[in-house]
């Protein structure tokens, strides 16, 4: 997709309305791309589409709950319908939860479940079979995270789903290798985002740690423009994360024993 004219171009993203989803969707429409901004806030979804449209951008605005299937189905019918088969696909949207596994309510764990491990795979399955049918070289990018391959204690359900989303696009990489569609995965670490504030919202959760190493959106942003430009099967943000799947098999013994300890102490003390 190396060109230097990408007015024709469109990218639907999730999770738009703020954070990384946000500072993707304004990169891209920089680059001349018609952004398809989706997530539940309308309110903000259509401050973005100002926004970029002001500084003369091309930006619409599908506002959907994801963790829903209906609306997953819906949601890639209308869009079909007014654009065709997407070129480019963020997979953004999801949400994060810290503390004890048996202490996370089951309405929580489902709708984790089912934004960080069913809206992907369900939007995947939706627009792939038109970009293959297009023959036009579109691009994939799922949203993962280094607790797909370091998981650690607190964060059991949604390290669980980064793993599986590794391996999902892993898998669908080999099966199109031969196509001009690629699929790609983000593994960053901590990015400055409300995933933070928004972990503690949810019953019986906690602050996530790991803040003061956080990186900014647009540093995610700035990977996932080159991604479109030239796709790898998947990339660590920042650079050094590339490591941690060798501390996790360096060190898993000591972390066994420590972060029972660091859990504990990150959590009130009323809790397990």
């Amino acid at each position: 997709m190396r060109r230097n004219d990408w007015s024709q171009t469109t990218a639907v993203i999730t999770g738009a309305s703020s954070g990384i989803g946000t500072a993707i969707a304004k990169k891209f429409a920089r680059q001349g791309i018609k952004v398809l901004l989706v997530a539940r806030n309308t309110e903000r979804l259509n401050l973005l589409a100002s926004e970029i449209r002001a500084n003369g951008g091309k930006a619409e605005v599908y506002p959907s709950d994801l963790s829903l299937s209906q609306n997953r189905s819906e949601l890639a019918q209308h869009i079909l319908a007014d654009t065709g088969a997407p070129d480019i696909l963020v997979n953004n949207a999801g949400i994060g939860w810290f503390g004890y596994f048996s202490r996370m309510p089951w309405e929580v764990a489902a709708q984790l479940i089912a934004l960080d491990i069913e809206a992907p795979t369900h939007l995947t399955s939706l627009f792939l079979p038109h970009m293959l049918e297009s023959g036009k070289p579109c691009r994939i990018i799922n949203m993962g995270s280094i607790t797909g391959k370091m998981p650690e204690q607190g964060i059991a359900l949604y390290a669980g789903a980064k793993s599986y989303l590794d391996a999902f696009t892993k898998s669908v990489y080999r099966e199109i290798i031969r196509t001009p569609v690629r699929i790609s995965i983000i593994r960053p670490g901590p990015v400055k985002t409300h995933f933070f504030d928004n972990s503690e919202t949810y019953a019986n959760g906690g602050r996530i740690p790991a803040e003061k190493s956080a990186i900014a959106p647009e540093r995610i942003a700035d990977v996932a423009w080159s991604l479109v430009k030239r796709p790898r099967r998947f990339v660590y943000v920042p650079f050094f994360m590339y490591f941690s799947p060798f501390i996790e098999y360096l060190f898993a013994p000591v972390i066994d024993r420590v972060g029972p300890v660091l859990l504990k102490r990150r959590l009130p003390t009323s809790r397990p």
